[in-house]
């Protein structure tokens, strides 16, 4: 299992300050203009000033040096209001995805009190529903408003967070909205159609552990997932590990396809996919910029299995043979993952 990524509600803050500084003078992740700051790998652009918001700091959650996991911060004149823009490049890429996982962190986070006022897709870059956007009201006690915004365009994320005082909501909501609006990209034909995520009733599924019958398969295999919203999902079962709880989703109504588990904000997916000769199911698990290739299980792994995959402790999964990294200009390099 690799190294999970920290959350994004987390990751900025948990970066010190020399690495911030170190971060902001790596020109891969971010290139300034007069007016704008641009991630060049991703051709996406952000005003440095915009909705009363003003350029703070950018640099790279992980990965330094890649230019695929980019952040920059935006904050109000006092402060008070605190906005980030991510541009990042998960290997399973999916909007509605982003979307739900972070709705879950924040009402993990912010408290019972916290309530969603909005979550629905709206347009972006001239595309009718080319992005998701939520709203959160009365979090951390009634402190706080907190908002969201996604955009899947071509192989890459992007994710708007903002959040600052319960009485300065308008200000809160006009500033996301004038950063979804203000977004630019190189080529706006990329985005892709988004709707958050539809759940109906879910048969249960197997508890049974399975079993490795085959070698890891030497490529990323295509996700038979539907994404962004397109078909309705169900939680097939909970993975429960010290860390939290982990939702099982497969697509509704159909038997013998693919399973996800998202594991956090940040684009780290458990993936079972019907394997190529179709028998059994290849897991890969995806994160930003890598795809690690495990063996084919003989079924769907079980809750208890999924839980030792994630902490690291499942002996089967020591049989992981290949490792696909992806660069931010496309290029994909395939290593065995005995060499890591």
């Amino acid at each position: 299992m690799p190294k999970r990524a920290l959350s994004f509600l987390t990751a900025v803050l948990a970066l010190s300050a020399a690495a911030m500084v170190h971060a902001a003078e790596n020109g891969e992740a971010w290139t300034p203009t007069a007016t704008a700051l641009r991630a060049d790998a991703a051709g996406i652009a952000l005003p440095q000033t915009v909705a009363g918001l003003s350029l703070s700091k950018s640099g790279e959650v992980s990965n330094g040096g890649k230019g695929i996991d980019n952040y920059a911060q935006y904050l109000s004149d006092d402060g008070a209001i605190q906005a980030t823009l991510y541009v990042y490049m998960p290997s399973y890429a999916d909007a509605s995805l982003a979307a739900y996982m972070t709705d879950k962190a924040i009402m993990d986070r912010f408290g019972a009190k916290t309530r969603r006022t909005a979550y629905a897709s709206i347009a972006a870059a001239g595309h009718a529903n080319g992005a998701i956007r939520a709203v959160y009201d009365d979090a951390a006690d009634g402190a706080l408003t907190t908002a969201a915004a996604f955009v899947h365009a071509g192989r890459w994320l992007v994710k708007l967070r903002i959040t600052g005082p319960s009485e300065r909501r308008k200000e809160i909501l006009a500033g996301l909205d004038g950063m979804v609006n203000g977004l630019q990209f190189d080529d706006a034909s990329a985005i892709q159609s988004t709707t958050p995520a539809k759940f109906a009733a879910c048969p249960a599924g197997d508890r049974e552990d399975a079993r490795i019958t085959g070698p890891s398969a030497a490529a990323p295999v295509a996700s038979a997932m539907p994404r962004e919203g397109s078909a309705t999902l169900c939680i097939r079962d909970q993975v429960r590990t010290a860390e939290g709880s982990y939702d099982m989703l497969q697509q509704a109504g159909v038997k013998g396809g693919a399973i996800i588990v998202p594991v956090d904000d940040a684009g780290t997916v458990l993936a079972f996919d019907p394997a190529r000769n179709g028998q059994g199911y290849q897991l890969s698990i995806h994160s930003v910029g890598q795809t690690d290739l495990y063996g084919v299980y003989d079924k769907i792994p079980s809750p208890r299995q999924i839980a030792q995959i994630l902490d690291g402790k499942d002996p089967q999964t020591a049989q992981a043979g290949t490792v696909a990294a992806f660069a931010a200009n496309g290029e994909v390099t395939l290593r065995s993952a005995t060499s890591r």
